[in-house]
């Protein structure tokens, strides 16, 4: 097949169309100076729909959207989506911060359906670094699912955005997915689930306390065992207080890029309840649920044990039903679990992109093959080029916990903007929150009397 060659030089090209790539796209449609594309193959916006329950909500509040941060004036802001949609005094009387997360998709689907820049079902199969007469851009190849007609593009820059994908270990992998599977699918499964005698769910974040809730909900009905394992120590809320939310901010950012990465590898391992733990309301929604079933001391066929590591699953031979090799790792006591249905709800991780493999010698990689990442979102290269890539959400090891949550996009895309048109097109301020990070050197012998300044921001 013919591969269709277009000779327009755009600016920049991203890869991807999740919440982050089309917040930028939507802060720039009004930025004229500034020609982009963004390419995704699936065939509408879509985010976590294996994970869209009734009930279920952002956890982050509506500010968060695509764009408020950066413009509250933006014709897509969520609010302007609700008054397009004749549902504003809804949500007045709602009286909630949260997007339901089914709502949160359905306005990620009126944005980009207004962006002529956002082309859903093409995927991005090559990335080329080209230099030739002088000039130096990014040859970036596209197959339409539509039509499967390959065509190339050329840009300037790029801006990775491909999101990240279900985490559970290949030892885990290879058997019927109806029956072994990540949360990712669970809306997909609930069919199956409802048709087996029991069910293991494994993880604490949120996504297992939603799993657990909705299956504990559905218990009475369909009359299956229910066990909920971790690994981690206890069924635990996530952060949540005022001060503790402050390290979502810019000024944490630059707090924790001046850290070495040592420190900075050391100090994500102590924040994990900051973002993998579960929300008060549905840990206090599942105890309630449980002392409702077990009035007048009804039996309730269901555990929950933390501490507990599974390291090995096989299939019962001659049975629709799987041995899970456990492990207790506080008490050092290993055993062994039955169930018919197992579902991983253990989080999320960011993979490098195959289209970019022709890449890896121009990109500068950790010694755990991780991106090197500059303070505004840029990789660092291996040789000076006229042409940069940034990345959305693979930087939490540079930039730390912030780097996936939905409230600092605006922040990230803005900084973006502001380099590609070469002037401020969105202000990014420099102090923003209430606590100090860091001891600038002024402070060190003084005592600490002003914030400390956070590292500026090169636009180089």
């Amino acid at each position: 097949m013919t591969t269709y060659e277009h000779k327009e030089m755009f600016d920049i090209i991203g890869v991807g169309l999740g919440p982050f790539n089309l917040g930028l796209a939507a802060l720039l449609d009004p930025v004229p100076d500034v020609r982009a594309l963004f390419f995704e193959q699936k065939p509408q916006f879509d985010w976590h729909s294996g994970m869209i329950l009734e009930g279920t909500t952002l956890q982050v509040p509506f500010f968060a959207d695509l764009v408020t941060m950066a413009d509250p004036t933006s014709r897509y802001t969520f609010l302007n989506y609700l008054r397009e949609h004749d549902r504003l005094y809804h949500f007045y009387f709602l009286e909630r911060f949260l997007i339901p997360r089914e709502e949160y998709n359905l306005y990620g689907r009126w944005v980009s359906g207004q962006l002529e820049i956002c082309r859903f079902r093409h995927k991005v199969t090559r990335i080329d670094h080209v230099e030739e007469n002088g000039i130096s851009y990014f040859r970036v190849e596209v197959v339409s699912a539509a039509t499967k007609q390959s065509s190339v593009y050329h840009a300037k820059d790029l801006v990775l955005g491909v999101g990240s994908v279900p985490d559970f270990g290949p030892q885990f992998q290879g058997f019927p997915e109806e029956d072994i599977f990540h949360s990712a699918r669970f809306k997909d499964r609930l069919d199956r689930c409802r048709k087996a005698k029991s069910i293991t769910v494994i993880g604490s974040g949120q996504s297992a306390g939603e799993v657990f809730y909705k299956l504990l909900q559905e218990q009475k009905d369909y009359g299956y065992r229910l066990d909920w394992f971790t690994r981690s120590g206890g069924f635990f809320p996530m952060e949540y207080s005022k001060l503790g939310l402050e390290h979502f901010s810019p000024d944490y950012i630059y707090y924790f890029y001046s850290l070495p990465q040592e420190k900075r590898d050391d100090r994500l391992k102590t924040q994990d309840l900051w973002y993998k733990g579960m929300a008060s309301k549905w840990i206090a929604d599942i105890y309630d649920l449980l002392y409702e079933r077990t009035i007048g001391n009804r039996e309730v066929p269901f555990s929950m044990l933390a501490h507990t590591e599974v390291q090995k699953i096989e299939q019962v031979e001659g049975k629709r039903k799987y041995r899970l090799s456990c492990f207790h790792r506080e008490q050092e006591k290993g055993f062994t679990h039955e169930s018919e249905v197992v579902i991983f709800a253990t989080g999320y991780e960011h993979r490098i992109p195959s289209c970019v493999k022709n890449l890896s010698s121009l990109i500068q990689w950790d010694e755990k093959k991780r991106y090197r990442v500059e303070l505004d979102y840029r990789l660092k290269l291996t040789k000076e080029i006229d042409n940069r890539i940034f990345v959305q959400n693979a930087e939490l090891h540079t930039h730390g916990v912030g780097s996936p949550d939905l409230g600092l996009g605006c922040y990230r895309n803005s900084v973006i903007i502001n380099q590609l048109a070469g002037k401020e097109v969105y202000p990014v301020r420099k102090r923003n929150v209430f606590q100090q990070f860091g001891v600038s050197e002024s402070d060190e012998n003084a005592g600490v009397k002003q914030p400390a300044e956070p590292l500026s921001v090169s636009s180089s």
